[in-house]
């Protein structure tokens, strides 16, 4: 049987888009179950002065308040204290410098050590052989991620806050 040129070219051609659509299924496929990686979620802090500083850091955790320290951050430098999503809005933060009288602190008293430490409760710190000191609240919103940049102290009496 004679084949026309016509019909050999058709022939070829519905082929090659038969296998070209084939091959498009498969690489669809194959891309379409890569997980695409997700924006990176965290609580960060920065510490923008020129000394070292010291961080404890409060939380709820279900029912429970939970205190935990210490991350050193360098002058100068970031770190991450939580990886992933924020499980809070709010979160309480203490800091200190290690070579200056500087702090971070503020009205929501939580308990401490000078040790690495996590402490669960917040009640009759001293009682539990604790240090009580205060952190200032961070109201993330609904962010599911949060920086916060620790700036130097200002000085008493300079008129600043």
């Amino acid at each position: 049987m004679r084949t026309s040129r016509n019909d050999f070219a058709s022939a070829v051609k519905k082929r090659f888009m038969k296998n070209a659509l084939a091959l498009a299924c498969v690489a669809f496929g194959v891309l379409g179950f890569q997980q695409i990686p997700s924006a990176k979620a965290d609580f960060r802090t920065c510490n923008k002065t020129e000394s070292t500083v010291n961080i404890a850091i409060g939380y709820r955790d279900g029912a429970d308040w939970i205190t935990e320290g210490w991350w050193t951050i360098d002058k100068n430098t970031c770190d991450t204290l939580f990886s992933g999503d924020l499980a809070s809005r709010y979160y309480y933060l203490y800091a200190e410098q290690t070579d200056q009288n500087g702090e971070w602190d503020g009205e929501a008293y939580m308990c401490i050590r000078q040790k690495k430490f996590t402490i669960r409760g917040i009640e009759d710190c001293v009682a539990r052989g604790y240090e009580r000191a205060g952190f200032f609240e961070i109201d993330t919103g609904d962010q599911s991620s949060w920086t916060v940049q620790l700036t130097e102290p200002v000085e008493q009496g300079t008129g600043g806050r």
